[in-house]
Formats: structure tokens, C-alpha cells, sequence
């Protein structure tokens, strides 16, 4: 690799930086009605909840010890009813290996659950160090959901100026297009990062293209750099360079600054088959529809991303194409005019186009938080209005909906009696009704839970508990029950309930 003149041609900049938009780190808390926020209904043995609605607190930027920091949460105990202890009794290693172990795509409701445990308010495990190893594992499990806002806003309340928290401050704000301000810091401390890349890349960031130059020429001279990294670096920083080789493949383990360098270099990559928080980087404004449509999609299956926003990028403009996401875009753009329109016919036409859209997706929730009060009402022929009903289960009012159907077969009676939180026994056709209906049929904790509990270990049992439900565990069907009978035990009714309906209306038993 030749060395980089200290000449730099700004040009590039134009390329590295172009039509940059950035988001806002809470933008995803703003949007409160997302149903990756949950607001438990806690009955004893902890202290239950003072309201009955999510407050949305501002990020404020404040440099804390490491103790203090891995307390930090977004959601204070009033808002989620979580007691602050509820991590304190248990140990580090445990709950990290919890954390570590959560499926990338859990039920809906379990996923809402997981996002309130993540970002609650609480005091860390008693023997957490000084190392913020409980708050980086909070935010790394936010990334792997693709959560890059709510984990960005984490990580700045925190007070990212420190060497244990700076280069996840910077990643989070690379694919959110925020960089600026983690670069800034980097300027003014530039030991927060313990590599020479993110250096380079911020110091030419600033403009000052021939410091960047001769940090790298430094850092290549005793092979600080891997070869992948050198030769984006170099690329980044000489443009003559792009045209005299072609950039490298891409790296396995690709970081978001390997990332923006590919796109500043001219290659810049899809994201589609990347790992799931780079989808956010397709909403920065500098990405085509289709791609903002389809990492929309992407990001709202596992609620990182408030249904609402995905609706806006949906109803954005008209698809001048068909088939695959314009077909999708399409169908979501019909209901919705049928609906402005107020128009039932037209809404019975297209109501099962758009939800076959929707399931083809993972969408299911995310559809039903959006349009079950605008079905409610509409005349539909009895057909439609069942699938209206079962939408309507899979949304927040999953109640009311049910408080106003007339079940006619058993498995219906079975869903209006689930949703009232009394399944009837004798209405269970299948395993999974019968163990579901046994676990409301408890009044106490699961015996593997009860230890925990009994211990003060909150989260932990709450997270033991979650796991039973995971589609894809290969557990028996019958821990089902033991599952919902702790998170009953321990006041958290509403996911229960809803984590049984999604289990029953999207894992296609009937």
C-alpha cells in the first residue's frame, strides 16, 4: 500500500457525506404507541405501577461513573412498574448470558417485553464492576434487534465520553448518519478510542484531511491497521486511489464505520443481507424508496421501529413498478384510501390483500396496531369481519374486540375467553390451548421460577420465563403454561395474554 500524500483532495468529503439527514436517538420513544414499548400491570411481589401510560423522557448528555451508567435506562420504574431492583440480586455473568441468549425474533408481545427490561431504569447487578460490561450488554442485545435509536439515546444518557462506552457511541451514530458529535468528543480526547480508524476517519471528518493523512502513514508504518481497514482508509482519504484498485471484499464481521467507508468510496453496500441494525442506515435519507421500504419492514418486525413511521414510508408515493414490495406497497396504500374513504366495499376488497402483505412480511402486529380502530365499525360481510376480529386480537384493544364478537365455534370461544384472560379447559382442542389454558388456570409462579423469585432475582425469572415462549425453541409445548403462569405471578397479565393469542393466530395452528 502506497503512503497517503499529505495533499488530500476534499472532493471526496462531498462523497463520504452527501445528503446526510439524521434521525433523531429517540425518535423511536417519541413514537410511544409502538408496541415495542410496554407499560406491565405488576401485582406483588413488586411494587406496582403509578400510571397507566408511557412517559417519554428526554436524553441528557451526562458523564457518569461506571456504576452509575450501567443503571441508566430510558424508562423510569412509575412508567414501567419494574422495581429498581430488579436486576440487583442477581450476578453479572448471569444476566449477561440471559441477554445473550434472547431470539432475534421472539412473539410481539415478548419482544415488547424485552425492550422495556432492556431499557427500564434499575440498579445493576451487586457485583457489577467498573468496566459498564451490564450497560454494553443491554446495547449490543438492542443492536442484534436492530433497536439503533433507543440504543443510541441509552448510551448518550449514560455519558458516552468515556473509553468503555465511546466506540459504541460512534458505531450507533455511523448508521444513524450522527457522527459528527462522537467525532467531535474524539477531537478533543483522542484516547476514548483505543484504534487509530476511527481517529483517521474523524479527524478527516472535521476537514482536517492532513493530520488524518499522517495519523494514517503512522498507524500503516507499525501495522496498526488490518489490511481491509488500510485499504478503505486509504481509499477514503485519496481518491486517486479508488480508481487504481478495486475495494476489498466484504469482511464477515463488517463494523458500521467499514460500512460508511464503502459508501464513501463509491461501493456502497446493501443491506439487506447484513445484519439487522444497518437496516437503519437506510433511513437516513441517502437511500432509494425501495430500500427504505424494505429496511422499514425489516426493522418493524421486531418492533425497532414504530409502526407509524413504516405506514409514512408505505404511503410515501406511488409505486412505479409491481411485484415484490410494490405489491406490498400497493396493498397497504389500497386499504388505507378505502379507509379515508370510508368505504366498505372497498375496504372488504382489500383487507385480505394487505394482511397476506403483512404476513408475508412478519407483520402481523405492526398491521394490526395500525388498522384495527380504523376497521372498527365498518360494515363488513362475515367472512372479512372474522379476519377483522383476529386482527383486531393481535392488537393492543385485543380486549374490547373480543367484549364485542359473538364466538360461534369452540376454537373462537377459546380466543374471546384468552382474551379475557379465562380460557375454558373444556374449549381447548389442542396442546397448545390446553397448556395455555393451564397456565391461567395457576395462581403462583412456576416451580423452575419460584427459586428466583423467592431470591429477589425479578429480571432473571421474568427473562427464564420469556424463553418458553420462543417459536423457535425446541422446547415441548406443555412449558408454555409454566410460562405463563410466572409472568401472571409477577403482575404481567397483558403480555401473557397477548403473548398466548400471537402464539395461537400466527404460529398457523389453525
Amino acid at each position: 500500500m502506497k503512503r497517503i500524500s499529505a495533499t488530500i483532495l476534499t472532493g471526496i468529503w462531498g462523497v463520504a457525506c452527501a445528503a446526510q439527514q439524521p434521525l433523531s436517538a429517540i425518535d423511536w420513544l417519541d413514537q410511544a404507541s409502538t408496541a415495542a414499548i410496554t407499560t406491565p400491570r405488576l401485582i406483588a411481589p413488586v411494587e406496582p405501577p403509578v400510571t397507566d401510560g408511557v412517559e417519554t423522557p428526554r436524553v441528557a448528555v451526562t458523564a457518569l461513573d461506571a456504576p452509575r451508567a450501567d443503571a441508566v435506562g430510558l424508562l423510569p420504574s412509575r412508567t414501567t412498574g419494574l422495581p429498581k431492583t430488579l436486576w440487583q440480586e442477581s450476578t453479572t455473568e448471569d444476566i449477561l448470558r440471559q441477554f445473550a441468549q434472547l431470539s432475534a425474533e421472539p412473539l410481539p408481545a415478548i419482544q415488547a417485553l424485552h425492550y422495556t427490561l432492556l431499557l427500564a431504569e434499575a440498579n445493576a447487578p451487586g457485583d457489577a464492576s467498573g468496566d459498564a460490561r451490564f450497560l454494553l450488554s443491554r446495547i449490543a442485545a438492542l443492536r442484534r434487534k436492530g433497536a439503533v435509536e433507543p440504543a443510541l439515546a441509552l448510551i448518550e444518557r449514560a455519558g458516552p465520553e468515556t473509553e468503555p462506552l465511546f466506540d459504541q457511541w460512534l458505531d450507533l451514530a455511523l448508521l444513524t448518519g450522527q457522527e459528527d458529535t462522537p467525532c467531535l468528543a474524539l477531537s478533543r480526547q483522542p484516547r476514548l478510542s483505543q484504534g487509530f480508524n476511527a481517529r483517521i476517519f474523524c479527524t478527516a471528518r472535521s476537514g482536517d484531511w492532513q493530520t488524518a493523512a499522517l495519523i494514517y502513514d503512522s498507524a500503516a508504518a507499525i501495522g496498526a491497521l488490518s489490511e481491509i481497514n488500510s485499504t478503505l482508509l486509504a481509499q477514503f482519504l485519496d481518491p486517486e486511489m479508488i480508481d487504481e484498485a478495486d475495494p476489498p471484499n466484504v469482511p464477515k464481521s463488517l463494523t458500521p464505520l467499514q460500512f460508511r467507508l464503502f459508501e464513501a468510496v463509491g461501493a456502497p453496500l446493501p443491506t439487506r443481507n447484513l445484519a439487522r441494525a444497518f437496516a437503519m442506515a437506510d433511513l437516513r435519507g441517502t437511500s432509494g424508496w425501495k430500500a427504505e421500504v424494505e429496511a422499514a419492514e425489516r426493522l418493524a418486525r421486531t418492533g425497532a421501529l414504530p409502526a407509524a413511521r413504516l405506514l409514512g414510508l408505505y404511503t410515501d408515493r406511488k409505486p412505479a413498478a409491481s411485484g415484490g414490495v410494490w405489491d406490498r406497497v400497493k396493498a397497504i396504500q389500497t386499504l388505507d384510501t378505502a379507509l379515508e374513504r370510508a368505504d366498505p366495499a372497498a375496504v372488504a376488497r382489500a383487507l385480505p390483500a394487505a394482511w397476506a402483505a403483512a404476513q408475508s412480511q412478519g407483520l402481523e402486529v405492526p398491521f394490526a396496531e395500525l388498522f384495527t380502530t380504523r376497521l372498527t365499525g365498518v360494515a363488513l360481510p362475515d367472512d372479512i369481519k372474522l379476519l377483522a376480529f383476529k386482527i383486531a386480537l393481535l392488537s393492543e384493544d385485543y380486549e374490547t374486540a373480543a367484549q364485542g364478537f359473538s364466538p360461534k365455534t369452540r376454537h373462537q370461544h377459546f380466543l374471546t375467553g384468552l382474551a379475557a384472560g379465562a380460557p375454558a379447559m373444556p374449549e381447548a382442542d389442542t396442546t397448545l390451548e390446553q397448556a395455555i389454558a393451564t397456565g391461567f388456570a395457576q395462581t403462583h409462579a412456576a416451580p423452575a421460577h419460584q427459586p428466583l423469585l423467592d431470591r429477589g432475582q425479578l429480571g432473571e425469572a421474568i427473562l427464564l420465563a420469556t424463553r418458553k415462549f420462543d417459536r423457535a425453541s425446541a422446547s415441548g409445548r406443555e412449558e408454555i403454561g409454566d410460562a405463563i403462569a410466572t409472568l401472571r405471578a409477577v403482575g404481567l397479565e397483558d403480555t401473557a395474554r397477548r403473548a398466548a393469542l400471537q402464539l395461537l393466530l400466527l404460529d398457523g395452528e389453525r
